[in-house]
Parts: structure tokens; sequence; C-alpha cells
């Protein structure tokens, strides 16, 4: 049975809200350049039209999605095997750090600490991919 009050159900929690709303300033920033009706109504011609920090928000908000398609897995999987732990909790935590921070410096254009936050997250994703394996 997964355990409800883990630290890593609560991590994963948020950094899935937290994708589920990056996508909301690019959005903004296109009914502001575009106007309400083009943004939604024609969603493609209004995005030729954005910002360059919007355009490097929808980019941070893919590569959220597609680095929240490992971690998902491997979380559940580790929950339902029963084997989170002090450091998968650490691992969870700092994951979502990284990933919030991710987005910022992709937005901001900062790439190398991009690069650093974005590595760190991945090596979040192995410490609970190892622990998984590790238990096997």
């Amino acid at each position: 049975m997964i355990d409800n009050n883990s630290p890593e159900i609560y991590w994963l929690t948020v950094t899935i809200m937290m994708t589920a709303l990056l996508w909301i300033p690019q959005i903004l920033n296109s009914i502001i350049k575009s106007g309400p009706v083009k943004a939604f109504l024609f969603p493609d011609a209004a995005s030729q039209l954005y910002s360059d920090w919007a355009q490097r928000s929808k980019a941070a908000h893919n590569n959220a999605v597609q680095n929240l398609v490992i971690f998902l897995p491997l979380v559940i999987l580790l929950l339902i095997l029963g084997l989170e732990n002090d450091l998968t909790a650490l691992a969870s935590m700092i994951y979502f750090m990284t990933r919030l921070l991710h987005y910022i410096m992709h937005v901001l254009a900062i790439p190398l600490l991009r690069t650093i936050a974005f590595l760190i997250g991945f090596g979040c994703q192995l410490v609970i991919g190892f622990s998984i394996l590790g238990a096997l």
C-alpha cells in the first residue's frame, strides 16, 4: 500500500501541478501580443508573435513535460514497491526545485545555470531509479 503522507507523493504532486501551470505565461504573452481572438482561435498564428522570453517559456514547459514522463513513473514504481527512504525523499524535493529553477533560467536565458539545474534534476531521477534497481 502506498503511504499517502510520503514526501515523494507530495513532491510528485507539486511537480505535476507546476508543470501543468507552466503554459500560462506564454499564453498571457500571446493574448497581449496578438489579442484574445487570435490567441484563442488561431493559436499557431498567434505563436508567431511570441516575445523571445515566451518562446523560451514554451520550450521550458515542453522540457518539463518530457522530464515528467520519466520522473512520474519512477516515483510511482518506488512507492508501489515501498522503497522510499530519506534519499529518495530528498531527491524528489531537489527534483522539484531544480525543475522550477530550470524553467526560470530558461525564460531568463541563463544557459549555464539552466544546464546545471537540468543535470541536477537528471541526477535525482538516477537516484530514484538506482534506488529501485538496488532493491531488485
